[in-house]
């Protein structure tokens, strides 16, 4: 899997496909998709129309979905992949996550009630792993993990897991370490892709909070960035990359997509990384806290167990 890859989050109909397009012809080879972006349909018509035409290979690249929170049922998770697969005009995934450890009622796509949910009792994550595990066996995705998933939940499926998860995507940048998350992962083997690496900027009105800092613009990064005479992206992205993740930022912008790509050659030296380090604040731009209350069995003490 490249290290960075192209985050499809946010990126709007009519202008995803432009920014795929872009990207691959820039020369990235990872696309990170979900089925609840609303836009592997357009990714797929670019995708199938790249592949056919011959600019890259099918095994060049590596395309990531995740599964919805509707389809947690072990039933459910081959088909909805189908889907996926069918928006896409792929025949394989590279990656299958399950998008969140939460779980919705089939077809409730964004809950408003508790009765919206289901309970970790009703949906358990070991059912939708089985799911995962029978989708990669029928050859359907080559590699199978999870997102948004703590270190608790990582080691209580790797408890019951036939196979265990081979990816975590969690949101970490600067302000937000996951220290003793990566240090887990190592532990079992689990590979980790860090979403909204740049702050995630362009998040909703709804995620969004008085007093939110902005990483771009930290003088810590802006400071090593014009040492390097890079820029603030580049330095967040290669500090990403220099932890052994990957890293996935989103632009439908031909120059930022051609700056991120560059990131990749950025050599950031010991006292760059300590002093980025120093950074740590515990901050979540992507709280979680929309799946919880008004009756649902979710909280963010248990859904990030802390």
């Amino acid at each position: 899997m490249p290290a960075l890859g192209l985050g499809t989050w946010k990126s709007a109909p009519g202008e995803v496909g432009v920014a795929v397009r872009e990207a691959l012809s820039l020369g990235y080879r990872h696309l990170d998709c979900a089925a609840i972006y609303g836009n592997e349909p357009e990714i797929g018509a670019v995708l199938e129309d790249v592949l056919a035409a011959g600019r890259v290979r099918r095994e060049e690249l590596w395309i990531t979905s995740k599964l919805w929170n509707d389809r947690h049922a072990e039933a459910d998770v081959i088909p909805a992949l189908r889907r996926t697969l069918e928006d896409l005009r792929l025949d394989y995934l590279d990656l299958y996550l399950i998008h969140w450890p939460v779980a919705q009622r089939k077809g409730i796509v964004s809950p408003k009630h508790g009765a919206d949910y289901l309970s970790p009792q009703q949906a358990p994550l070991s059912a939708t792993w089985r799911g995962l595990e029978a989708a990669r066996e029928a050859g359907l995705c080559r590699h199978i993990g999870v997102s948004n998933f703590s270190l608790a939940k990582l080691e209580a499926l790797c408890e019951t897991a036939g196979r265990a998860p081979e990816l975590d995507q969690v949101e970490l940048h600067p302000y937000l370490q996951q220290v003793d998350l990566l240090a887990g992962c190592r532990r079992l083997g689990v590979a980790v892709t860090a979403y909204s690496p740049l702050g995630s900027r362009d998040r909703p009105a709804s995620l969004r909070a008085a007093g939110d800092p902005d990483l771009l613009t930290d003088p810590t990064v802006s400071t090593i960035a014009a040492e390097h005479g890079a820029t603030a992206a580049q330095v967040l992205l290669a500090w990403a990359i220099a932890r052994g993740t990957a890293a996935i930022p989103k632009s439908v912008h031909a120059a930022r997509l051609r700056e991120n790509l560059a990131a990749d050659a950025l050599h950031l030296n010991d006292e760059d990384v300590r002093r980025i380090d120093a950074l740590e604040r515990g901050h979540r731009f992507v709280t979680g806290a929309f799946w919880t209350g008004n009756g649902s069995p979710y909280t963010l003490a248990n859904l990030w167990d802390s």
